[in-house]
């Protein structure tokens, strides 16, 4: 690091530019800005790394502990502002606010565009709604090499706070798409040449069994923790896959279902 260089003047909880980025909580004002607002080291160490990063906030006493992120953040040309306390509490989402803070450019993809990128391994969530399930689906993405995370249907918004957190800084790693129409997106997906694979406790495919489907570009099929996923998707299916459970245990939540299917996946096609 070189030698840490103070920002600006310290931003109270009343300055405008403050109130005005606390509205980034809401997800109307993320989409009519183009902008989202992240919190912590991870999150701003992934911003600043993928060039997505519009400007950095820092808690005044805690320059000295990011003075790397600062440093890196003046030396790219983003603007580095210091709040006081207050002001980074009313911008953080958590009871103990990180003190460093970036507004960041939307992250989301078309879907056309990762499918020209000929993908071998697709994350698809239809209508996920609980953020921190989202944020851990991205995480697992990210760490086990997939191309891209789909969000089909009435999803949760990729770029909310807790999402983020979860996803500790992956959001920004892996494409993320966004996309209404479930049907459609299923349909693009397949006509790309992706076969769709969907967990099921009665899926006629074990995992155990499922390498040679492995190998192939395929995109899992995930449903949110409250109904999994509607019957038209899990029917529509190419192939519908269970999930060997040698315990007690009935059943396997969104998170852990995910990062089972997933280094499946890695495992296979990183041979």
């Amino acid at each position: 690091m070189t030698d840490f260089r103070p920002a600006t003047d310290v931003l109270t909880e009343r300055s405008s530019r403050v109130v005005s980025l606390a509205k980034l909580h809401r997800a109307s004002v993320r989409r009519s800005e183009g902008r989202f607002l992240v919190e912590g080291f991870n999150s701003v160490d992934a911003a600043l790394t993928t060039g997505r990063t519009q400007q950095v906030l820092v808690r005044e006493d805690q320059e000295q502990r990011f003075g790397d992120l600062v440093d890196r953040a003046l030396t790219a040309g983003v603007p580095v502002l210091r709040l006081n306390e207050r002001a980074a509490g009313k911008l953080s989402e958590t009871s103990t606010p990180p003190g460093v803070f970036a507004v960041c450019d939307l992250l989301t993809v078309d879907l056309d565009d990762v499918l020209s990128g000929s993908p071998r391994l697709l994350v698809v969530a239809v209508e996920p709604r609980e953020p921190g399930n989202l944020g851990t689906l991205t995480r697992c993405a990210d760490a086990m090499g997939a191309d891209a995370v789909i969000l089909l249907g009435d999803s949760v918004d990729p770029h909310n706070g807790k999402s983020v957190r979860a996803s500790a800084g992956s959001v920004f790693h892996v494409p993320v798409v966004r996309l209404a129409d479930i049907a459609g997106g299923l349909a693009a997906v397949r006509s790309a040449g992706i076969a769709t694979l969907a967990t099921a406790m009665n899926g006629e495919v074990s995992l155990d069994d499922a390498d040679e489907l492995l190998a192939a570009p395929h995109a899992w099929l995930f449903g949110n923790e409250a109904h999994g996923l509607p019957d038209e998707v899990l029917a529509g299916a190419d192939h519908r896959v269970s999930i060997p459970l040698r315990g007690r245990a009935e059943s396997l939540n969104l998170a852990a279902a995910s990062a089972v299917c997933l280094y499946a996946s890695a495992r296979v096609q990183n041979r």
